[in-house]
């Protein structure tokens, strides 16, 4: 019998990845989108899956909304992918972001408990719950530190999810995923931000580009791997929590010195802090910025995760390495520039 699942923030990088793979494992997938969300639908059609994935209208503030939605549909699996996410966003507006991140959780929840407690339920969790980490590497049992609105609101609904599994005994799972990367990323991510414009400078369509704190350790994936973890986590006997992650870390410097040296420049370093600036050893041309206004109110330094509950319990480890990642990303953009400027 095939099965049928919805994914929440269809639009998305994750969920334009996820849905073709559910898509390829001979699932009925049905995409939630908001109305007023972003119209374009440009990952599911570089993915070649806009015409298979069955978009419904859908908004995690509306409670009748998603009550008639999951009675219609009454879905096998639902993998939770909608969010407000930007954590920079989030400081600005913390109530949305609680009420999307943190409420919208619980409704959906409490909605699949009344109508079809059987379904299997992935949310996306997060390790900007570990903010101000309390040890490193990050594992399941780390204590979670938030240092946004952004990662308190998705530490209620993590907590939520363990609640529901505890209490009421529903297949509830969440997978705290370290930052994971691809071309299909949006510009508001730094790592996009970064190769897309370092493939406009390429192609002399912009002059520098202007980022935040350079020193912030990430520990870098590639979503299209992380989505299988997501999916294995929902085919095992029992519920559980999972960290996916890399188990390195890299710096944003690092990001952009790779991202660079991929086109074929060579970057040099000038000046600490908020007056660094990356030049062109070649032509002398500051292509890098540093600005204040890109740095959080309460930064997140470092993130590591360690994966091996992923590994052992599911079978599951990344294969794309940080430098494979930044390449990938960065000739994809190229690519895209190339079009553009036809």
């Amino acid at each position: 019998m095939n099965k049928t699942a919805l994914i929440t923030g269809i639009r998305g990088q994750d969920g334009a990845y996820l849905g073709r793979l559910l898509l390829e494992k001979g699932y009925t997938v049905f995409g939630a989108d908001r109305r007023s969300g972003e119209s374009g639908n440009w990952r599911l059609k570089e993915l070649g899956i806009e015409n298979e994935i069955k978009i419904i209208y859908m908004d995690l503030l509306e409670f009748e909304n998603i009550y008639r939605t999951i009675e219609r549909i009454k879905p096998d699996e639902i993998y939770n992918l909608a969010a407000q996410s930007f954590v920079h966003a989030s400081f600005e507006q913390p109530i949305l972001t609680s009420e999307v991140d943190a409420i919208g959780v619980l409704r959906l929840l409490d909605i699949i408990r009344t109508i079809k407690p059987e379904t299997r339920f992935y949310q996306a969790s997060t390790s900007e719950m570990f903010g101000k980490v309390q040890e490193i590497p990050q594992t399941e049992k780390t204590p979670f530190y938030p240092r946004s609105p952004y990662g308190v609101a998705k530490l209620f609904a993590h907590w939520m999810i363990v609640n529901y599994r505890e209490a009421y005994n529903m297949f509830t799972c969440s997978g705290i995923l370290f930052n994971h990367e691809s071309p299909l990323r949006g510009l508001e991510f730094i790592t996009r931000k970064l190769t897309y414009g370092i493939a406009r400078i390429k192609h002399g369509l912009q002059d520098k580009i202007v980022v935040g704190n350079l020193d912030a350790k990430r520990d870098w994936g590639y979503a299209d791997e992380y989505i299988q973890g997501m999916w294995l986590m929902l085919q095992q006997e029992q519920a559980d929590d999972y960290i996916l992650a890399t188990g390195e870390t890299h710096t944003v410097r690092e990001f952009v010195e790779y991202a660079f040296d991929s086109v074929g420049f060579k970057i040099r370093w000038e000046g600490q802090d908020v007056l660094t600036k990356g030049i062109d050893e070649k032509t002398g041309k500051v292509l890098i910025e540093v600005s204040p206004e890109f740095y959080r109110p309460a930064e997140v330094e470092l993130l590591l995760g360690n994966p091996a509950k992923a590994k052992e319990r599911l079978g599951w480890q990344p294969v794309v390495k940080f430098e494979e990642l930044v390449r990938m990303m960065t000739e994809a953009d190229i690519r895209r520039v190339i079009e553009e400027k036809r």
